[in-house]
């Protein structure tokens, strides 16, 4: 198999929150990998900046730390210390002038400048600000912004009003990690590259649609943020938002940003209203050696959700009378995330009742073993007579496209998206505004109506409530293919 890669000129990637978490874990490494692939030509550059003062060899020290630390495979030393040689650091006040000079004399002329915004919400405006105010970003430049972007519909606003003061939204890049993954991709390589789907994606071949993505974790260190957010704001808002706008969006014109995240806006702006019972929100209980989710953000009397399930509807032609299921949690049983997409009963069955009810199903996993099963029907082998089974055709990428399945993580595809100007896996201003607005009315909603969140075992499958979502339905949630 040939992987074509598209050559990048040279550039700089300025990380601000360059000793974070995030760039530790995840921003690093990824850029180490595009080194290594040949994607960082030479006089391309990562200047980390931070509040922390230490020299630049000091930090240096401190990527190789994460390096040897968060890289799954064994790494290169020779690589290392060759990656090394393009990292800068430069202390900075966000929120000052301390610092700034320095950036700017360290800045070259006649590059791309990308400035990653790793930090928390609250200096997004101001870092783009100074950015204008010392003349380090001009029309080339990009800037690139973690959710979560803004709180509510109007934060969001406001924050998209403050960016646009100092950047064109063609220079923004709002990251969603989720739009980076191999699967979610294939969503519309599956879709709209196989005749086999495209004629039968529509409500009158497709039963219901469920997404699913359950982690084994708790909020841990981020329980103050969680207590403000909840499941609703952290996932459904963003993440499980854009993966339903990829099951369900309309073919666009062409693979271009703005065609697909045009029909991406059609579908946020197609949800119809959630009706107070097809809401179900939990919260995980204690259990051994883990904490409850109230000890977590330290408040006893918490109504903030670390589990949502809910049904939704679209109106348009191509979902009319099609429901959603969506759920996400923390500390389910199993970590993963799926979509599985329930075909309808053929419309006569020509071997009786005996043979039972069966329908195919296609499930996209998207974590943590990347992959696309479709369930058929078939004959049970023997000679017991005309029995029927499902039985899955199943396509691991990691079996079946071998060491390529791996080639690049979410952070690697989009940062270099973000290099090349392509703004297809980002949301865009129209876009982030409309998912809030359809998101407000739902949390309004139960805080008017003073609803507590129920109860669930940790390591379980939620609220015993989100089986009755669906039972009501006379449907099941699909359990994890992997």
């Amino acid at each position: 198999m040939n992987t074509r890669k598209t050559p990048v000129n040279v550039f700089d990637l300025v990380v601000f929150g360059g000793t974070g978490d995030l760039a530790r874990r995840k921003i690093l490494p990824a850029m180490f990998k595009r080194f290594c692939a040949g994607e960082m030509p030479d006089g391309s550059r990562l200047i980390g900046v931070a509040r922390r003062a230490m020299p630049a060899e000091a930090y240096r020290d401190m990527v190789r730390a994460a390096l040897d630390e968060f890289l799954k495979t064994p790494i290169d030393p020779e690589a290392v210390e060759h990656f090394l040689q393009r990292i800068e650091y430069v202390q900075l006040d966000a929120q000052g002038e301390d610092g700034w000079q320095s950036l700017a004399e360290m800045m070259l002329p006649d590059r791309m400048r990308a400035f990653y915004f790793s930090v928390g919400p609250s200096l997004f405006s101001d870092l783009a600000a100074r950015l204008r105010l010392w003349g380090l970003a001009d029309e080339n430049s990009r800037i690139v912004v973690e959710k979560p972007f803004g709180h509510d519909l109007e934060t969001a606003k406001a924050l998209n009003a403050e960016l646009a003061t100092h950047f064109k939204e063609c220079q923004i890049y709002r990251i969603d990690h989720y739009l980076g993954k191999e699967t979610v991709q294939n969503l519309m390589a599956v879709r709209f590259g196989n005749m086999l789907f495209e004629p039968l994606w529509n409500s009158q071949y497709i039963d219901h649609i469920q997404i699913t993505v359950a982690e084994t974790v708790g909020v841990g260190g981020r329980g103050a943020y969680y207590q403000k957010a909840g499941a609703m704001r952290d996932m459904m808002q963003n993440h499980m938002m854009q993966l339903l706008c990829l099951i369900a969006m309309e073919p666009p014109a062409k693979f271009d940003p703005e065609a697909v995240r045009d029909e991406k806006l059609k579908v946020i702006r197609a949800l119809d209203p959630v009706e107070p019972h097809h809401i179900i929100r939990g919260q995980y209980t204690s259990g051994e050696d883990v904490a409850s989710f109230r000890e977590d953000v330290a408040d006893a009397r918490s109504k903030t959700e670390s589990f949502i399930a809910l049904k939704c509807h679209l109106s348009n032609w191509r979902w009319a009378g099609t429901p959603f299921y969506l759920r996400t949690g923390k500390r389910l049983k199993t970590r993963s995330s799926q979509i599985t997409v329930v075909f309808k009963d053929a419309p006569h069955s020509i071997f009786g009742p005996a043979s039972g009810r069966h329908n195919n199903e296609l499930t996209i996993q998207l974590q943590p073993d990347e992959g696309i099963i479709l369930d058929v029907t078939i004959k049970e082998p023997g000679a017991g007579g005309m029995k029927l089974i499902d039985v899955p055709l199943d396509m691991s990428f990691a079996e079946a496209l071998g060491p390529k399945a791996d080639a690049a993580d979410a952070y690697e595809r989009l940062i270099m998206d973000v290099i090349r100007g392509n703004q297809t896996l980002f949301m865009r201003n129209d876009e982030v505004e409309a998912a809030w607005a359809w998101t407000d009315p739902v949390i309004k909603g139960w805080e008017l109506r003073g609803d507590v969140p129920k109860p669930y075992d940790s390591f379980a499958n939620g609220p015993d409530d989100s089986s009755q979502l669906l039972r009501r339905d006379k449907r099941e949630w699909r359990g994890i293919k992997r």
